[in-house]
């Protein structure tokens, strides 16, 4: 059988190669079928984008190897099997590892943040810390072409606005100088460097620290103009230096729950007459106007939460993403764990029992790498054949139940 990776291998065009279903399979040719008009859609685009001021020269470069990528497809319209509990996002978001990991970042970049905290009034801790969830300190950029990345999206059609938006800023930045098109590599959805801007972010955004004329977001051995680009961002929506994204509270018996909304703003002083405390029983600091925040509910901590708060938002627009980035900030600067317990549910293990199980599986032969807390494929495969061990059914849920299994097989 002919087949369409041979083809691909020898150098043979796919829109001229002999594509029936005598030679190829099914799949095969309708991904030939794909990439035939996703060739015609970049020749098209390409008139377009010289109409828009990018030079023949830039997009032939930025275009040469190009093709439609299946993966940026599938990852597109993958669809999340389950929705994580705060607790779950926060126990992965500010992991012992990433806390350890940013404080070594901080020390290693102190002097470089300094000078950016004192040019941009933005906490170091917090720049830190949005480059640590955005790429694991600068370890996961992205592996993906952006040009290639952004007109699959654009072609694909679900994303076909944002896709042409973002790549002609693409071709405008690489146009300019500050990166060649071999180099702008990112994530499926056009995100690029150590805390992932967009192109248009990006544009509007980014800094050249350095001073070298380049606005190098992905330098691996100098994240500075990354680092000054975020600080910048944060700045123009608003941060408030040395002020809090928001504190631990206490709420007082019969407080009205129809007041724990971010859409519901007072000042500290009416928090404080409306019973609302610290977590050690003092009166809610002066940082301007906050709303009390719930985000796991009345069982759950309880927080009031201020400006600063609504402008991570405005990196990520999810309040997961904002407590992240907040309370990573704040573990990196030394502070501690909150005090009242999540709810997580009859059997739901804390981040050190998780932390447990992995050593506990480890010390049992059952080879997760190193304990972290997060309960991925490899713990799970790991629990599900120590079930199997046991008799059990094999369904890889760790929980209460089994940490006191592995305790007693130890």
């Amino acid at each position: 059988m002919y087949k369409f990776a041979t083809a691909m291998a020898v150098g043979l065009s796919i829109m001229t190669a002999p594509l029936t279903a005598n030679t190829i399979t099914t799949q095969e040719f309708q991904v030939a079928q794909s990439e035939s008009g996703f060739q015609r859609w970049v020749k098209s685009f390409r008139s377009q984008a010289l109409t828009k001021g990018i030079s023949a020269r830039t997009f032939d470069r930025a275009f040469r190897g190009v093709r439609l990528n299946e993966r940026v497809v599938k990852l597109d319209r993958k669809q999340a099997e389950f929705s994580r509990q705060i607790w779950d996002y926060l126990d992965t978001a500010t992991s012992p590892k990433r806390v350890s990991n940013g404080q070594a970042n901080f020390n290693t970049q102190s002097r470089i943040l300094k000078k950016i905290e004192r040019k941009y009034k933005v906490d170091a801790e917090v720049i830190v810390s949005i480059w640590g969830l955005e790429s694991s300190y600068g370890q996961r950029m992205g592996d993906i072409n952006i040009i290639e990345a952004l007109a699959t999206l654009a072609y694909d059609g679900r994303r076909e606005k944002f896709g042409r938006q973002q790549l002609m800023e693409a071709l405008r930045i690489i146009q300019r100088g500050d990166i060649t098109a071999n180099k702008m590599m990112g994530s499926w959805a056009g995100a690029m460097g150590h805390t992932q801007f967009i192109p248009t972010s990006y544009q509007a955004y980014a800094q050249d620290f350095t001073g070298d004329g380049k606005r190098d977001v992905w330098d691996t051995s100098n994240p500075s103009d990354a680092l000054a680009s975020t600080a910048n961002y944060l700045a123009k929506f608003g941060w408030k230096q040395g002020q809090p994204w928001g504190i631990e509270v206490k709420l007082p018996a019969g407080f009205n729950y129809g007041n724990a909304s971010l859409k519901v703003k007072a000042t500290p002083a009416r928090w404080t007459q409306l019973g609302v405390r610290t977590i050690n029983g003092g009166k809610i600091p002066n940082h301007g106007e906050g709303s009390v925040f719930l985000p796991a509910g009345a069982d759950g901590p309880a927080f009031v939460v201020f400006k600063n708060f609504f402008v991570i938002k405005r990196y990520n627009n999810a309040n997961s993403y904002a407590m992240a980035v907040g309370h990573l900030a704040d573990r990196i600067a030394g502070k501690g764990p909150f005090v009242r317990e999540w709810p997580r549910g009859p059997g739901a293990l804390k981040l050190a029992e998780k932390m447990e199980v992995q050593k506990l599986l480890n010390k049992l032969g059952y080879d997760v790498g190193e304990p972290d807390g997060i309960i991925g494929p490899n713990t799970i495969d790991a629990v599900s054949k120590f079930q199997t061990s046991l008799g059990l059914i094999p369904d890889g849920k760790a929980n209460e139940e089994l940490l006191l299994k592995l305790r007693r097989a130890r």
